[in-house]
């Protein structure tokens, strides 16, 4: 997902149970499900279905791991769910904590937490080290990893090796991949090996060098048409959700309608199933300015660099370690 680089802030940012791809007739709890959304659901301007509290994916009572089929679940039901990125295991225990059902380890780990200009230079090694330690961190929330930028884009059997990497040497419960038809192969591959996929359309950071940056997708008719055809490629693929991000509200909208799997939205509007937001955006860690779709539900930078100018003056003063901080 977009996240900006140090040196674009002067500018303007705009264990888990495994997927199983249906058969001719899918099983009520699968993901693929074909059945029609219940009466009362979200769809358009129809006001959700009020979740059961017991099986709500926020706020829910469940001890175990949220899988993919509480993700379908949500979708019939029209329950609307928040999804953070994560990397590292503290941060992960605060959200799981929270309540936050799904936690990404977004490739955007490459700008807002290893210093990279973009995402693309973010390795499988990097990648693998942080999903460990978000699960290790976390007990109920779906873990989802970022397959990088090259991890992927040689074919259905280098997305099979890296993917089978992060289950089992990471742990996910799913991994995350950009590209619509392009990528089709890719997620059929996957899901027919037992390994969720949440795809990924619309503005594709890994592609940032080919787009000249991080333009808004699916404006006018031509676009609008690719993005519906790139969504439901990845439905009809098996991944169990899809990102739609930076996308008229518009659009996204009649995506989330069209489709049987959730729809996550980040500068996608409101009719998305679920949103996500960069964590250190949410949190107001990112200093300059954020894109247009984040809303700072916190000033943690400005906390934080407080609380580090108080401990400085102590320090520097004297009061710090007072008696009552040492030993004797």
């Amino acid at each position: 997902m977009t996240q900006l680089s140090p040196a674009q802030k002067s500018a303007h940012k705009p264990s888990q149970e495994p997927s199983q791809k249906p058969e001719s007739a899918p099983r009520e709890d699968s993901p693929r499900t074909d059945a029609p959304r219940p009466e009362g659901s979200a769809t358009g301007a129809q006001a959700p279905a009020k979740a059961d509290a017991g099986k709500s994916l926020y706020g829910g009572t469940r001890s175990r791991r949220v899988t993919v089929r509480d993700i379908a679940a949500a979708k019939r039901r029209g329950e609307k769910w928040p999804m953070l990125t994560a990397y590292d295991a503290m941060t992960a225990s605060v959200f799981d904590e929270a309540g936050i059902p799904v936690l990404l380890v977004g490739d955007s780990m490459g700008n807002c937490h290893l210093g990279y200009e973009t995402t693309v230079p973010v390795t499988m090694d990097e990648i693998t080290i942080l999903s460990a330690a978000v699960v290790r961190g976390t007990e109920r929330a779906l873990v989802v990893a970022d397959l990088p930028f090259g991890a992927y884009q040689e074919g259905p059997v280098q997305a099979l090796r890296n993917a089978m990497r992060l289950v089992k040497e990471a742990g996910v419960g799913a991994v995350k991949l950009e590209g619509g038809e392009r990528s089709a192969e890719q997620i059929d591959l996957l899901v027919s090996s037992g390994i969720p996929v949440m795809a990924h359309v619309g503005l594709t950071p890994q592609s940032v060098n080919a787009f000249g940056g991080y333009p808004v997708q699916g404006r006018g008719e031509e676009a609008a048409q690719q993005l519906l055809r790139d969504a439901k490629a990845v439905q009809d693929a098996g991944a169990f959700s899809v990102v739609m991000e930076a996308v008229p509200a518009e659009l996204a909208a009649e995506v989330t309608r069209s489709l049987h799997i959730a729809t996550v939205g980040i500068g996608a509007g409101l009719e998305c199933d679920a949103q996500v937001l960069v964590w250190t955006d949410m949190a107001g860690m990112t200093s300059g300015r954020v894109p247009r779709f984040v809303k700072q539900y916190a000033r943690l930078r400005e906390e934080l660099g407080g609380a580090a100018r108080a401990f400085a003056e102590d320090v520097i003063g004297g009061t710090f370690p007072a008696e009552e901080h040492s030993f004797h």
